[in-house]
């Protein structure tokens, strides 16, 4: 053990460039976040019929039907490609956000991080 009682040298200098790190780590996160947030993500589904778009803070943008998808008597498949649509742009924003994250962070799994 090193003497001041930590070992590895875990004090004064280091400890300094540890919080330096996690600073410098906090500013990219917060730069990184700012500029996924103003992405947007754009999925077409059943061949164009439902596109939908959304963006890096998981929020809905827009929602365009084909009005050729709109029948009366089949209301539950423009709900399933809606459904499908919604969940896909959502997906590609949270699987965008965690493969940056994960870069930035060298796959550290810090919780409650993102």
């Amino acid at each position: 053990m090193a003497r001041g009682g930590f070992p590895g040298g875990f004090g004064g200098g280091n400890m300094n460039n540890l919080m330096k790190q996690a600073q410098k780590l906090q500013k990219e996160m917060e730069q990184m976040q700012k500029d996924l947030e103003t992405k947007e993500y754009e999925v077409s589904v059943g061949g164009g019929a439902v596109v939908v778009k959304a963006n890096g803070k998981k929020e809905l943008l827009s929602i365009n039907i084909k009005p050729e998808v709109v029948d009366a008597d089949d209301v539950e498949m423009l709900e399933d490609l809606v459904l499908s649509a919604v969940n896909e742009a959502l997906r590609k924003s949270e699987e965008e956000s965690a493969e940056k994250m994960g870069k930035l962070t060298g796959g550290m799994n810090i919780p409650g991080l993102f």
